[in-house]
C-alpha cells in the first residue's frame, strides 16, 4: 500500500502527463506538493469551527486523521482531501442553539455513520437507485437550500457587527478571483481572509491576548458528544449533500486520470462517514472530500496519494500547537462574514449547476415547484415541532423537494398530466 512507483526521473512531469495515484515524485518534491494541499485546504477548514463554535485545533487534527483513514479504506487509489464539510454548518447551529454543543456533536456523529453504512450500500447494489430517488431538479435543489438557508444567520452574527471590514473581505476575494489564475486564484478565499485580518487588525477589531497566553506545543481540547434523538432530522439532508460532494469528486478525478473510479463511490462514502463520526467523538468539525484539493491537482497534474500522506501529517502536526489554534480564533465576524457571503453563495450555485449540467426543464410544473416551494422553505427557515423532533427550513425543505417531485410524477401518470405545460408559461 505504501509503494509508489516513481514517475519518470521524479523531478518533472511532461506536459502530456500526469502523475497516477500509485506514482509519486522524488520525497522532496512530494512534500512541498503536499504542502500546497495543506494551504488549499486551510482556509476553509478552519472557517467551519469558527462559524460553528468547535475547537480549531481539534478540527485541523481530525481532518488530517480522516484524511488518512480515507487513504486507508480508499486503498491509496483516490486521492483526496477531507476537510471540514459547510454543509453541516446550518444544522449544526440550530442544534447547539437549542441545546448544546454536545447535541450537535451527536448529530454530527449519527450522520457520519448513516453515511457510512450508506456507503456500503452503494457498494452492493451500485449506484443507478441514486439518480431515480433524487434526480438533478431533487439533488440541486437540496444542496441550493442548505446554502440560501444560511445567509441570514451569517448577515446577522457576522457581517452586520462589521459591515466595512465584511465588504472589504468580499471585495478582496473577488479582485483576487478575477485577476489571479493558477494556484492563488484557487486560494482567493485564503488571501481573502489574510487581506481582511489586516484591515480588522487595522481597525482594532483584533485580539491577540490570547494568542500570546497559550503554549506552542500541546494536545487539542475535547469534547463529547450527545445524542438527542429529536434534533437527529434537521441533519439527515446534509447526507443528500455528502453524496452529490462525493460522486462529483471521485467522478471528476477520474475523468483527470483518465480512470474509472465509478466502483470507489462506495468505499468513498464510508471512509468520509466514519471520519465524520471519529471526530465528532472527540469534538471536531465533519469531513468531507474538498474540491479545492482537486484544483491543485488539476494545476500540477499530480494526483499522487502520496502527497495527501504528507498533507494529513502535517495537518495533525499543526493542530498540536494551541498557539495556532488561538490565532486563527482572533479571525473577528468581520471577516467571517465577507467569506461566507462568498462561500453559502457558492453552495447555492453548486447546487444550480445541477439543474443545468442536468439539463433539468423548468417548464414543466413539477420541477418548478420542487425547486421555488423547497428554496422558499428553506430561506424563510420555516420550523415544525412534531413531538420530540424538531424540523428546520433545510429539513422541511427536502421532504418539500421529495415529496412534490415524486408526488406530481406519480399524479402525472395517473391522470396523463405530466407532460402539460406551466401555467407560469409566459408570465
Amino acid at each position: 500500500m505504501f509503494r509508489w512507483s516513481l514517475h519518470g526521473d521524479g523531478r518533472t512531469v511532461a506536459a502530456d502527463a500526469i502523475v497516477a495515484p500509485g506514482e509519486r515524485l522524488t520525497w522532496p518534491r512530494t512534500i512541498g506538493i503536499g504542502a500546497q494541499h495543506v494551504i488549499a485546504m486551510f482556509g476553509a477548514t478552519f472557517l467551519v469551527p469558527l462559524l460553528t463554535g468547535f475547537p480549531t485545533s481539534t478540527t485541523l487534527l481530525f481532518s488530517g486523521i480522516g484524511t488518512l483513514l480515507f487513504l486507508v479504506i480508499t486503498r491509496n487509489r483516490v486521492p483526496s482531501y477531507l476537510g471540514s464539510s459547510f454543509a453541516f454548518i446550518a444544522p449544526i447551529t440550530a442544534a447547539t442553539q437549542a441545546d448544546s454543543m454536545g447535541a450537535a456533536l451527536g448529530g454530527v456523529l449519527v450522520t457520519g455513520l448513516l453515511l457510512a453504512a450508506l456507503g456500503l450500500l452503494v457498494q452492493k447494489v451500485g449506484t443507478g437507485w441514486i439518480g431515480r430517488l433524487m434526480p438533478p431538479v431533487v439533488m440541486g435543489s437540496i444542496v441550493a437550500l442548505i446554502g440560501l438557508n444560511l445567509v441570514p444567520t451569517t448577515y446577522q452574527n457576522n457581517f452586520s457587527k462589521a459591515p466595512v471590514t465584511a465588504t472589504l473581505t468580499l471585495i478582496a476575494i473577488i479582485a483576487c478571483t478575477a485577476l489571479f489564475r493558477g494556484m492563488l486564484g484557487r486560494i482567493s478565499v485564503l488571501v481573502g481572509v489574510v487581506v481582511g485580518y489586516l484591515i480588522a487588525v487595522v481597525r482594532g477589531e483584533v485580539s491577540f491576548q490570547k494568542v500570546a497566553d497559550a503554549p506552542w506545543i500541546g494536545l487539542p481540547e475535547f469534547h463529547a458528544p450527545s445524542i438527542d434523538i429529536g434534533l437527529i432530522p434537521i441533519f439527515l439532508p446534509v447526507i443528500v449533500v455528502l453524496l452529490a460532494e462525493n460522486v462529483g469528486h471521485v467522478t471528476s478525478v477520474g475523468t483527470m486520470t483518465g480512470k474509472n473510479l465509478d466502483h470507489m463511490i462506495g468505499r468513498t462514502l464510508t471512509a468520509d462517514g466514519l471520519a465524520t463520526a471519529l471526530s465528532a467523538t472527540f469534538g471536531g468539525s465533519p469531513t468531507t472530500t474538498y474540491g479545492e484539493n482537486i484544483g491543485v491537482m488539476s494545476a500540477t497534474r499530480v494526483y499522487s496519494t502520496a502527497a495527501y500522506w504528507v498533507a494529513g501529517i502535517v495537518a495533525i502536526g499543526l493542530a498540536m500547537s494551541p498557539k495556532i489554534g488561538e490565532l486563527i480564533n482572533t479571525i473577528p465576524p468581520g471577516v467571517l462574514g465577507g467569506v461566507t457571503f462568498v462561500l453559502y453563495g457558492l453552495i447555492a450555485i453548486v447546487g444550480f449547476r445541477m439543474w443545468v449540467d442536468g439539463a433539468v426543464d423548468f417548464s414543466r410544473p413539477k420541477n418548478q415547484l420542487t425547486a421555488g416551494v423547497a428554496l422558499v422553505i428553506a430561506i424563510a427557515d420555516l420550523h415544525w415541532q412534531l413531538g420530540g423532533f424538531s424540523f428546520t427550513g433545510i429539513a422541511l425543505g427536502t421532504v418539500a423537494a421529495l415529496v412534490i417531485y415524486h408526488g406530481m410524477s406519480q399524479v402525472g401518470r395517473l391522470t396523463g398530466t405530466d407532460a402539460r405545460p406551466s401555467p407560469l408559461q409566459g408570465a
